[in-house]
């Protein structure tokens, strides 16, 4: 019985021990998430602004000339 119990406690240390290194992991990639969109963001208000600078739109948006 006492066996048992202790084979139990450390079933439960380890998984402790992989649950709170994978909430790091967790933490870790939310804070690349939020990184990654901020910078998306930032991008999006760019290309924003130099489109309306440009007062055209981009070269993709041009049709080529027919031959």
């Amino acid at each position: 019985m006492e066996s048992r119990l202790t084979e139990l406690e450390i079933k439960v240390a380890l998984q402790d021990e992989l649950l709170d290194a994978l909430n790091l992991t967790i933490a870790r990639q939310q804070q690349q998430i939020d990184l990654l969109q901020e910078q998306l963001r930032h991008l999006y208000r760019m290309q924003q602004a130099g489109s309306q600078l440009d007062g055209q739109g981009s070269l993709r948006d041009e049709i080529p000339p027919h031959y």
